[in-house]
C-alpha cells in the first residue's frame, strides 16, 4: 500500500499529517514520493475561509481525474465540518472527521471506517473537545530541516470571524513531559524546533498545575540543549515578560521572531472581530518586546475589508503598521466562513475595496521588511539550511542565500543525524542577502 500526502493550511496541520504518516507506515503502508505511484491520497484539509474547502473539493477532483484508480482518505478541519460533502465524491473511500492519526492510518491499510461511529454533526463536533493529540510521538518531520513541535490544540477563543476553533474543539495541552520526549526524538533530526498548536498562548491553561508557554520553553532550553526554537503564531497580550526575557537572553536558543496576529489596527474592526486587545494594548506590548529583544523578527496576520472597516479604520490599521518594527505581513482581503459571526455582519465592503486595501498594506510591509534586511547587511546571522536550493533561515526569519559570492549557491552538507546550523555574516544587500562560508562548513554548530 503506497500513499501520497497532501497537507492544506497551518503547521498544525503539517504537525498532524506527519503523525497520520508515521501511525500508517507503523501498520505496514508505504510513503509515495510521487502521486503517480500512490494506491491511496490522504488530503488533510483547511476550513480557514470558503475558499479553503473549495480548494480542497478542487484538488480531490483532480487527484481522482488524473489517478483514477486511487483512492482518497479525506481528514482536517474541513472534513471536520463538511463530512458529507466530501463523502459524495467519487474516489473518496472514507472521510475522518477531525485529526487522529490512528483513525487515519486505520483507513488506509484497512477497510475504510464508514458512518459507525459518525453521528449527528453536533454530536461529533463535541467529540472534537476530547480529540487526543498524544498518543505514539512524532519522530521527524520527513525531508525537512525544520522540524515541528505540537504543544496544544484546539481554541477557546470566539473571534466573529474563525471557524477553526469549531473544527478543532477546546483548547487542549500536551503535557511538559510528552512535550520534552518529543523535542528530544526530533533534536536527533532537526536542529530547529517550532513550536506550534492552533493557539499556543493558552498552553498549560487546561493542565492541573502552572504550567505556561514561558515555562514549557524554559523546561525545553534546558532539558533539550544544542536545538534551536522558534515560537509560532502567539498573540501579543499573551507573551509575558518571562517570554520575553527567553527571547532576548537565551543567545539565540529561543529565536528572535514572533509572528504576533494582528487582524486589524483599528478599535471598531477588532470589537466587530471579537479580538480581545485593543490597538493601544497591541502597539505597546509590540514596542516593549522590540525594545527588549533587539534585532527581532516581527510578523503579523490583517484582514482587509472586514464588514464595517471604513477609509479611517485603514488608515489607522496603516498608521499603526508604519509605526510598529513589523519585518513581514500576512494580508489578507475578508473572505467570509460559513457559520462563522462575521458571515451575517451587516456593512459588507466591496471586494475591490478590500484588495486595493490589502495591497496597499503588502506594500508597505515589503517596504518595512527591505529596510529590515538592508540594515542587517554585516552582522553575524546563524542559518539553518533548508532544501537542496542553497538557501536557509536565519533566526530572525530572513530568507538568504548559503553562498560565497552571488549567483554560486553551495548545499551545505547535513551531519549523520540531523541538519546543521551554519554561522556567517550576512553579505550582500537587502535584494540579495548570503552568507559567506567555505565549503567545509567549518562554523557548523551540530
Amino acid at each position: 500500500m503506497r500513499v501520497y500526502y497532501h497537507t492544506f493550511g497551518c503547521k498544525a496541520n503539517q504537525y498532524d499529517t506527519e503523525r497520520m504518516r508515521q501511525e500508517s507506515e507503523a501498520r505496514g503502508a508505504l510513503t509515495a514520493r510521487d502521486r503517480a505511484d500512490a494506491d491511496v491520497f490522504v488530503v488533510n484539509t483547511c476550513t480557514v475561509t470558503n475558499q479553503a474547502d473549495a480548494e480542497a473539493r478542487r484538488f480531490i477532483r483532480r487527484l481522482k481525474r488524473d489517478h483514477p484508480q486511487a483512492s482518497v482518505v479525506v481528514a482536517g478541519c474541513s472534513a471536520a465540518l463538511k463530512e458529507a460533502d466530501y463523502r459524495a465524491m467519487p474516489g473518496v473511500r472514507d472521510v475522518v472527521r477531525g485529526h487522529d492519526p490512528v483513525s487515519v492510518a486505520v483507513s488506509v491499510v484497512a477497510e475504510p471506517l464508514g458512518p459507525l461511529t459518525q453521528i449527528e454533526l453536533r454530536g461529533d463536533l463535541d467529540r472534537l473537545h476530547i480529540e487526543p493529540i498524544g498518543g505514539d510521538l512524532l519522530r521527524r518531520r520527513r525531508g525537512a530541516s525544520r522540524g515541528w513541535l505540537k504543544v496544544q490544540d484546539g481554541c477557546d477563543r470566539h473571534c466573529s470571524f474563525c471557524a477553526t476553533r469549531l473544527a478543532r474543539g477546546a483548547s487542549r495541552s500536551r503535557s511538559v513531559d510528552a512535550v520534552v520526549q518529543e523535542a528530544r526524538l526530533l533534536a536527533q533530526i532537526h536542529a530547529e524546533l517550532v513550536i506550534t498548536g492552533i493557539h499556543i498562548g493558552h498552553y498549560g491553561a487546561d493542565l492541573k498545575g502552572s504550567e505556561t508557554l514561558s515555562t514549557l520553553c524554559a523546561v525545553l532550553l534546558d532539558e533539550v540543549p544544542d536545538v534551536r526554537f522558534r515560537l509560532g503564531s502567539v498573540e501579543a497580550t499573551e507573551l509575558d515578560d518571562r517570554l520575553v526575557a527567553l527571547l532576548s537572553t537565551s543567545g539565540g536558543w529561543l529565536v528572535p521572531h514572533l509572528h504576533m496576529p494582528l487582524q486589524s489596527g483599528a478599535d471598531p474592526v477588532l470589537k466587530r472581530m471579537r479580538r480581545w486587545h485593543t490597538r493601544e494594548q497591541y502597539r505597546v506590548r509590540a514596542l516593549e518586546i522590540a525594545d527588549r529583544v533587539g534585532h527581532l523578527g516581527l510578523g503579523a496576520d490583517v484582514i482587509t475589508g472586514f464588514p464595517g472597516e471604513t477609509d479611517r479604520d485603514h488608515e489607522t490599521t496603516r498608521a499603526l503598521i508604519e509605526e510598529l518594527p513589523f519585518t513581514y505581513l500576512h494580508v489578507f482581503p475578508f473572505s467570509p466562513r460559513d457559520d462563522t459571526v462575521a458571515a451575517e455582519l451587516p456593512h459588507p465592503v466591496p471586494q475591490r475595496v478590500a484588495g486595493e486595501r490589502a495591497r496597499e498594506l503588502r506594500e508597505l510591509a515589503l517596504a518595512k521588511g527591505h529596510a529590515y534586511r538592508e540594515a542587517r547587511v554585516g552582522t553575524v546571522v546563524a542559518v539553518i539550511p533548508e532544501g537542496e536550493g542553497g538557501t536557509g533561515l536565519t533566526e530572525d526569519y530572513l530568507r538568504v542565500r548559503i553562498s560565497g559570492r552571488p549567483g554560486d549557491p553551495v548545499t551545505p552538507p547535513k551531519t549523520e543525524l540531523r541538519s546543521a546550523i551554519v554561522q556567517g555574516t550576512l553579505l550582500g544587500d537587502a535584494d540579495d542577502l548570503y552568507i559567506d562560508v567555505p565549503s567545509e562548513l567549518a562554523s557548523i554548530q551540530s
